[in-house]
């Protein structure tokens, strides 16, 4: 072997170890990492995008032990997730009420939140934007039906819902955005698709609605979990390959051993009911003083120094403007 297939060699295996090592590294540490304790979340409506699986399924049974009264959403009903659900509300004595509700559809995000506040005498007090999707493999790789799937379920969704919840809670002056986000809406990783793009857009949008609804005494939280074992993967590994399989040849040689590591079987031991558990807490915290970002992760929380900078930088920019005292608010929270 010459020096130069050698060192390509090398590359190759370094990368493919890297790629395989992502879901550990965000992964690692404690099977618990909120604080224990249970918050009463008596009263507090609460509608949960994405409850097929995931943080959205154990979430709406977390929040409604709790006390809560939960609008679980999940697209193409009747399906066996919600009839599991439903089981579970009988069994426990939860009130969970199951809504059909597709992110991609202002249509059906509009009837399922008018749902929702009809059955609540009112608006919501919550809504968790949390329905998503990732893929794996180089961003070259990522044909634009892709996409636009995942900046229409990740960001566009997130957008849809609170389009719908925001009125009633604007008229009643109260409310709790939590958008769900990822440490990747802070830093990157090579071939991780394009979830980190649709997370920053997340994290920026975010951000801009918890200044622009101070004056409507309505918060907005952006939650930053690590890598955790759901199906978010599974899902991620399915989208992966029928876009590997549609795509061109010279392309994926182009990128060998990214595409051999696209595929990810990851969120390590660690336990996704962390989540919920952070989620409720800041329900129950008192309104004006919770966190404009909640990073959830028992291991490295590699955004904590991003999120310090940002904070910082927007306070520099704009707390001497018209908008100081809407910035120095969110940013002097948690």
């Amino acid at each position: 072997m010459t020096d130069s297939a050698r060192a390509s060699s090398l590359s190759r295996r370094q990368l493919l170890a890297a790629s395989a090592a992502t879901g550990a590294a965000l992964a690692v540490g404690p099977a618990t990492a909120a604080a224990a304790g249970k918050p009463d979340l008596t009263g507090k409506a609460v509608l949960i995008t994405g409850c097929s699986s995931g943080f959205g399924n154990l979430g709406a049974i977390f929040y409604a032990e709790r006390g809560a009264k939960v609008f679980a959403t999940m697209r193409n009903l009747p399906r066996p997730e919600a009839a599991a659900l439903v089981q579970t509300a009988a069994d426990r004595n939860l009130d969970i009420a199951i809504l059909d509700l597709d992110v991609l559809s202002e249509d059906s995000v509009n009837k399922a939140v008018a749902e929702a506040e009809r059955l609540n005498g009112g608006g919501l007090d919550v809504v968790i934007n949390n329905a998503g999707i990732g893929t794996g493999a180089p961003v070259e790789l990522q044909d634009l039906a892709m996409m636009q799937r995942l900046f229409d379920t990740n960001v566009m969704g997130y957008q849809r819902v609170a389009r719908a919840a925001l009125p009633a809670m604007r008229a009643q002056k109260s409310g709790l955005i939590v958008n769900i986000s990822s440490q990747l809406g802070r830093v990157m990783v090579p071939g991780m698709g394009l979830y980190s793009s649709t997370k920053f857009a997340v994290e920026s949008m975010s951000e801009q609605m918890a200044y622009e609804l101070v004056p409507h005494g309505i918060d907005v939280t952006i939650v930053q979990p690590g890598g955790y074992p759901t199906k978010i993967w599974e899902n991620g590994n399915r989208y992966t390959m029928e876009m590997l399989a549609e795509a061109d040849e010279e392309r994926k040689a182009a990128y060998q051993a990214l595409v051999d590591g696209a595929l990810r079987n990851s969120g390590g031991s660690t336990d996704p009911v962390d989540v919920p558990r952070a989620i409720a807490g800041l329900i129950a915290m008192a309104p004006g003083k919770r966190p404009l970002r909640l990073p959830v992760h028992p291991g490295a929380k590699p955004q904590l120094a991003i999120n310090k900078v940002s904070a910082e930088t927007q306070v520099a920019m704009l707390g001497n403007s018209p908008f100081g005292p809407w910035v120095k608010d969110v940013n002097g929270r948690g």
